[in-house]
């Protein structure tokens, strides 16, 4: 390999606005992230679920009259 070409490889801690700290390797000297696998709702479990019931029955209300034709 040629000298001076690849850059330098740092071990450092990326830190979440949770407060949440990872050690990992990487070519930053600082990394700080929004959101990890600690305060994620996806992996906390702890997800909102969006209320998806008033565009249900819009939907609905709107094509009560029409009259699918089989072919």
């Amino acid at each position: 390999m040629k000298p001076d070409t690849h850059p330098e490889y740092h071990q450092i801690k990326a830190v979440c606005a949770c407060g949440n700290e990872i050690e990992l390797g990487s070519v930053n000297k600082v990394m700080k992230v929004e959101i990890c696998s600690a305060c994620h709702p996806y992996f906390t479990g702890k997800q909102k679920l969006i209320d998806t019931a008033g565009r249900i029955e819009k939907f609905k209300k709107k094509y009560a009259g029409i009259q699918v034709s089989k072919k």
